[in-house]
This record gives structure tokens, C-alpha cells and sequence, in this order.
């Protein structure tokens, strides 16, 4: 049987790339699916067997869940802090955190639930103890289509990420990783490196050998710009309808 898990949701930014396409809302609270971004991911996490789930949001995001009267549901906590960089909002979440695994996401990555729940339970299954292979932790990645800003990911012949953005290469991250608590171990030495982001951490991580696994995933979309949210949408009413 599987060991319990959490989730957690990064959702502190600012979006700026996507207001052109969706005024002045923040992205957490553009809808995708019928919902929220930020409420769809964490459906999605719950969905894929977090047992419960905490959202870093910012201060403008809070404001308007409460000015809107959205309804949070019970099992997500908020988290309202505005967080200098990705890095520091993945550690204030980590004070939140109660499980010793968890799986983490973005709230702008959109995926088939089909393959969420397939990379959180082949990610918890390698997170077991006593394997062999046992990881500290597994990475989402996808097969790289041309985007923007893309966290190159290079896989050793184990099946471990054995550099991240050291140069281009076939697969990207995905905006879903799975965690053990020992990532927190390095925040001290990450905040002394001056380290102000999330990849930026996660490339500390693999320099400290701490082993992370790469599971390739398909379809993945990350919401930047109006296209990505366009094809979100396209997306998620492709998967509601089977």
C-alpha cells in the first residue's frame, strides 16, 4: 500500500505574461475546466491521492477569492504570503507540509488527470524504502514543443535527473514533482548561494546528489500566454468528455 501523501500548490506569482489575454486578474483565479486554476489543481491533486492539500497564493490573489465569495473547499489550506522568488514560496509551504512526501505543482500546469494520477502513483512507488532504486524524489517531465522559458532536463541511463538547464535537450519539466521532506535539508545552504528560484533549488538538489527520478508524462501545458491558456481549455473539455 502506498504511504500517504500531501499537496502542495505554488500560486505566489504574478502572471504577468498572461494579462494581455486576461486583464487584471491574477492567474489563480483564471478559470480553466469551469474553475479557478488554483481550484482545479488542487481537485486534481486530491483527486490523485493527496491526502491534503496547501496553496501558496499571494496578497492580490487572497483579496479577490474573498471579494468573489470563492469557496475553498475543506481539504485546501491557503497560504497567503507574497514570496520574493519560486524558491522561497516552496519553503514557506514546506512549514505547512505534514506528510514526509508530497506531491507538488504549479497551479498554471495542465495535464489529463489520467496522467497525474499515473506519475503520482509510479513517483510514490519509487519513493518506497527498502528499493533499490528508491529515489528522493520524481520529476514530471515532458517532451519539449518550443516554449518559452523551458527547464531542460537530462536523464541518466538509471531513469535520474543528472542535470537540469545544463543545455537543450528533448525533455522539459512538467510544473508536478514529487518530494520527500528531505529537500528542506538544503534550504539553509540554498538561501547562503543566494538562490531566487524554484529550478534554480531543484539543480542544488541534484549537485548535492540527492536522486530524483524523471518520469515522462504526455500533453502537459504550461499556462503563460492566451495561446497556452486557449489550449488549456482545449484540453480539460478533451478530457471531461473522454
Amino acid at each position: 500500500m502506498v504511504a500517504a501523501f500531501d499537496g502542495a500548490i505554488l500560486a505566489a506569482g504574478s502572471g504577468q505574461r498572461l494579462r494581455p489575454a486576461v486583464g487584471p486578474i491574477p492567474k489563480p483565479i483564471v478559470a480553466v475546466g469551469g474553475m479557478p486554476m488554483l481550484l482545479r489543481q488542487a481537485a486534481a491533486l486530491r483527486a490523485a491521492g493527496a491526502r491534503s492539500i496547501v496553496a501558496i497564493v499571494n496578497s492580490e490573489s487572497a483579496r479577490l477569492l474573498a471579494a468573489r465569495a470563492i469557496e475553498i473547499p475543506a481539504y485546501l489550506e491557503l497560504c497567503v504570503r507574497d514570496t520574493a522568488n519560486s524558491m522561497e514560496s516552496l519553503l514557506a509551504l514546506g512549514e505547512r507540509l505534514t506528510s514526509d512526501r508530497f506531491v507538488l505543482a504549479t497551479v498554471d500546469a495542465i495535464v489529463r488527470q489520467a496522467e497525474l494520477d499515473r506519475f503520482a502513483a509510479s513517483a510514490a512507488a519509487l519513493l518506497e524504502p527498502g528499493r533499490t532504486d528508491c529515489c528522493d524524489g520524481a520529476l514530471a517531465l515532458v517532451r519539449w514543443r518550443g516554449d518559452r522559458r523551458p527547464l531542460f532536463a537530462t536523464v541518466a541511463a538509471d531513469g535520474t535527473i543528472a542535470a537540469l538547464g545544463a543545455g537543450e535537450s528533448p525533455l522539459v519539466t512538467a510544473g508536478f514533482y514529487f518530494l520527500s521532506q528531505r529537500i528542506f535539508d538544503f534550504a539553509a545552504q540554498a538561501r547562503a548561494l543566494g538562490l531566487d528560484a524554484l529550478r534554480r533549488f531543484l539543480a542544488l538538489l541534484i549537485a548535492e546528489h540527492v536522486r530524483l527520478a524523471g518520469i515522462e508524462i504526455d500533453g502537459a501545458i504550461d499556462v503563460d500566454e492566451g495561446a497556452d491558456l486557449a489550449a488549456a481549455r482545449a484540453l480539460v473539455e478533451a478530457d471531461v468528455k473522454g
